[in-house]
Order: structure tokens, then C-alpha cells, then sequence
């Protein structure tokens, strides 16, 4: 009698590590990534719209795993009229977007973080509300590594990063 508990607790111990274990590898298979010769870009991310809304804010995050400088020129998104990479910056106390002239830098071995409050991608001229669940297809254009066809996944409106699923640590 003693045997057979042990060997249930056992079993329950293992089937607890086994589901702990495809957790964690269901989590990891969530985040998004891709990538062209040096650049890997994660998680890119924007927020559902309202009905009627003309522009959404992306991010993203980049890394330059290379030797070399890289630039993020320019790219486009399904659901958008334009693409623009901007930066958030303050002048005399008021919040602004500028954008980022010739393109924003990755240096070698950097990762830059597009996030609410910084570098981030405008989309302009939405063909439709960004509804939160859909995927958005799109493409960055780098300088050196060319183009990079992403999805941005849309999350809740007032989100501040990607699902759980989505960010990495």
C-alpha cells in the first residue's frame, strides 16, 4: 500500500513537470522573431483603434547582432496608408513626435527598444480600425540587411507591451 502511494506521488510530481515544461515551451513558441543577416527584429506590437482613428503607434524591439551599423529606413504595413519612424521628445513641458531623420541606427551588438514614449513606428492613413487579436502583415526596410517581412500582432488599447505570450525577458 505505502509502494503504491509513493510510486502515485511520483507520478503526479513527473505529470506536474512534464505540464510545467510544455508551458514554458508553448510561451517561448508564442514570442514573435525575425530576422535578415544581422537584424532580429521582436515582438512587434500595436495597439487596437478606435472606429474612426486614422493612426496607430508600433513597436518592436531590434537587435544588430553584426559587426556593422544598420539603419531602419523606412517599411509599410498592410492596414496603412504610410509608414514613418518617429521619436517622442519634449519641448518646453509639451509631448511631440518628430520624426527620425536618414532613418533610426542600430550599432553593432545594440538592441533598440520601439516603445510608447520613444522611438516607434507611426502608421498613418489606416484603411480600417486595428482590432485587438488580428495580426497586421508588414515589411521593415533596412538600410543593409533589405527587407524584412513582419506581423505586428494588435493588442488592447490601452496597452503598454506586447501579451505575455508575445514579450521576452
Amino acid at each position: 500500500m505505502h509502494r503504491a502511494i509513493c510510486r502515485a506521488h511520483i507520478a503526479l510530481a513527473f505529470a506536474s513537470v512534464v505540464v510545467a515544461a510544455l508551458a514554458l515551451s508553448a510561451g517561448s513558441a508564442a514570442a514573435e522573431n525575425y530576422g535578415s543577416g544581422s537584424i532580429e527584429i521582436a515582438n512587434p506590437w500595436t495597439r487596437a483603434t478606435p472606429k474612426g482613428a486614422t493612426v496607430a503607434g508600433a513597436y518592436m524591439t531590434i537587435t544588430n547582432k553584426g559587426s556593422m551599423a544598420d539603419r531602419l529606413v523606412g517599411g509599410s504595413a498592410a492596414a496603412a496608408g504610410r509608414f514613418e519612424v518617429h521619436r517622442m521628445v519634449m519641448e518646453q513641458g509639451v509631448a511631440k513626435m518628430r520624426p527620425v531623420e536618414f532613418g533610426l541606427e542600430i550599432k553593432p551588438g545594440e538592441t533598440v527598444e520601439l516603445k510608447p514614449g520613444s522611438f516607434h513606428v507611426m502608421l498613418t492613413g489606416l484603411k480600417q480600425p486595428l482590432q485587438k487579436g488580428e495580426k497586421i502583415k508588414g515589411t521593415l526596410q533596412f538600410e543593409k540587411a533589405g527587407k524584412i517581412d513582419i506581423e505586428y500582432s494588435v493588442e488592447d488599447v490601452g496597452a503598454t507591451m506586447p501579451a505575455m505570450g508575445g514579450h521576452q525577458h
